[in-house]
């Protein structure tokens, strides 16, 4: 599982990465948790709002940041 946490370095960007990171190990998921920053990168994929995340290609969150248990659940699901 590849996750993608796309921001420009705001708050909002760094608290939904590190909320990855603790979903993910509390989770006990296998996956490479990547952060873009770059803003070509995130024009590129068509990001609209920051934070997102995807997972594997697929945007699952966008403009907001979930709390640990909200994405651990998304995990579940696409697992």
């Amino acid at each position: 599982m590849k996750i993608e946490v796309f921001g420009t370095g705001c708050m909002k960007c760094k608290r939904m990465y590190d909320n990855v990171t603790e979903a993910v190990k509390k989770a006990g998921v296998q996956a490479e948790i990547v952060k873009v920053e770059e803003l070509n990168e995130i024009v590129s994929r068509s990001v609209l709002m920051t934070p997102s995340m995807f997972i594997d290609g697929e945007e699952v969150v966008t403009g907001r940041v979930p709390t640990v248990n909200e994405i651990i659940e998304i995990l579940k699901e696409e697992a």
